[in-house]
């Protein structure tokens, strides 16, 4: 129903900063909250930062301070701005979206679609 695709990723020294991007492929009349999450070799995938249908950001312990979620309603698209970048920031980021709103008859309540993914870098 709504395809993801990120992009930004990349490889970086420590200090440096990266811009994810999330664009929403397919137009819908459903309402989404647009996530982030990131998930390394052999860890759990872990929530990164969000953004609900009113603006509302929420971020990580790890991530405030540091990264800035946004969105850009006019391309469909959110950005996740990652500044002073640590080793630990290494993995691979995905992007999801969560149906919160909408007709029932196109819109699944709950469901949350993820992208394929961008791998993130950061060398020490």
């Amino acid at each position: 129903q709504v395809q993801l695709e990120e992009s930004g990723g990349g490889s970086v020294q420590a200090g440096g900063s990266l811009r994810l991007s999330c664009t929403q492929s397919v137009r819908t009349y459903c309402t989404y909250n647009i996530g982030w999450h990131r998930q390394a070799p052999g860890k759990d995938r872990e929530f990164v930062s969000g953004i609900d249908s009113d603006g509302s950001t929420y971020y990580a312990d790890s991530a405030k301070g540091r990264f800035t979620i946004s969105q850009d309603n006019t391309e469909n698209t959110v950005h996740l701005q990652m500044n002073r970048l640590k080793p630990e920031d290494t993995a691979m980021y995905y992007c999801s979206a969560d149906v919160v709103a909408g007709d029932p008859l196109w819109c699944p309540m709950r469901a949350r679609y993820w992208g394929q993914g961008t791998q993130v870098t950061v060398s020490s």
